[in-house]
């Protein structure tokens, strides 16, 4: 038995697929054991639940009638066991429709996914083991890496990705608003694990192709960089984790990546957000499960990333992250060890 929840959000076609698709992960013998189960249901009021279904669009009755038009609604702020009976009571009668049969998964589905994330983990330990071999190499060769007292970092990315979240992680207090929209570059300075730190936010950009970005946004995030001169250390890609990162994320990031020039790869860091949202599964699972888009970015990155919980004030976090950094920038002597400002300050506004 298979309990498709909904809520009281519309049910739009977008919706339909995402059910359909999902649900038939399963295999298409799992509409017969399903029962569609809306919550919320203090939020109908007065109105029947088959009132609602009947004026919730055609992408809803699909949905029910794909399941044997077996429905049922719920209220979960109450305790009330008579709802849960009469659910039951309906589990049954669906059993009994299919002669007491259970929903029997398909062996063949469940053994292509367990090899498909023992493969996922296998490139995951690899991509781990391939970074510690790097930053080793680096800290053990001749010059090493020296210790930055005064670190300055770019924030980049989408709307709504978490860079206000990161600037003020990064600096271990509340130096910007997260409320609001950054219209214009954001500079804030603090001391975060013996260094002294200047953090700008440019604003961030939408899902978009850069022709679409305003001119005003695409100016302010190629002076982003002047605001710490003679150039950052670091530019701080930022990802939340909880996002599907999509081919038009792929694209959207290395064409406002871009803006700043063809070298800002090899001075950029992906870092990604929401890390409490991962739970158990580690970032390089995280990266491997993620599709060939997000795999792009880290690699056109140089393999450099790091995640960070916003909602902790952890220092230790961050002073991995500032490690990071200096890594990089050793890696980067002495062709330059600062992202310099002077061509992208030739630009005009585009």
């Amino acid at each position: 038995m298979n309990m498709l929840g909904a809520g009281n959000c519309a049910t739009t076609e977008t919706h339909r697929k995402a059910v359909q698709k999902h649900m038939e992960l399963l295999g298409e013998r799992v509409w017969s054991h399903t029962i569609v189960l809306f919550t919320w249901g203090d939020w109908l009021g007065d109105t029947s639940i088959e009132q609602h279904i009947e004026s919730g669009g055609e992408a809803l009755q699909w949905v029910v009638e794909k399941c044997g038009n077996r429905y049922h609604v719920v209220d979960n702020e109450k305790r009330d066991g008579g709802q849960v009976t009469e659910l039951l009571d309906k589990i049954e009668d669906m059993v009994a429709g299919n002669r007491g049969h259970q929903f029997d998964f398909d062996r063949n589905i469940c053994k292509q996914l367990q090899e498909k994330k023992k493969e996922a983990e296998r490139r995951a330990e690899e991509r781990k083991m391939k970074v510690h071999k790097q930053r080793q190499t680096l800290r053990s060769s001749a010059g090493g890496v020296p210790h930055i007292s005064d670190m300055k970092v770019v924030l980049l990315g989408n709307r709504n990705a978490g860079k206000s979240s990161s600037g003020n992680t990064i600096l271990g207090r509340e130096e910007f608003g997260t409320s609001g929209r950054t219209a214009e570059c954001v500079r804030r300075e603090g001391e975060t694990a013996g260094r002294r730190i200047t953090v700008v936010e440019a604003p961030g950009w939408w899902n978009f192709t850069v022709e679409q970005t305003l001119g005003r946004d695409k100016g302010e995030i190629v002076l982003s960089v002047s605001l710490c001169p003679p150039g950052p250390h670091a530019l701080l890609l930022i990802i939340n984790v909880s996002w599907l990162f999509t081919e038009a994320f792929r694209r959207a990031v290395q064409e406002h990546m871009e803006l700043l020039g063809e070298r800002v790869w090899s001075h950029t860091i992906v870092l990604f957000t929401r890390g409490n949202w991962l739970g158990d599964t580690s970032i390089e699972q995280h990266i491997e499960s993620g599709g060939e888009a997000l795999q792009w970015v880290v690699e056109k990155c140089g393999n450099r990333y790091h995640v960070v919980d916003n909602e902790k004030r952890d220092g230790g976090q961050v002073t991995e992250l500032l490690d990071k950094i200096e890594d990089m920038v050793a890696g980067n002597f002495p062709v330059e060890s600062e992202y310099g400002v002077s061509s992208r300050l030739e630009r005009t506004h585009p």
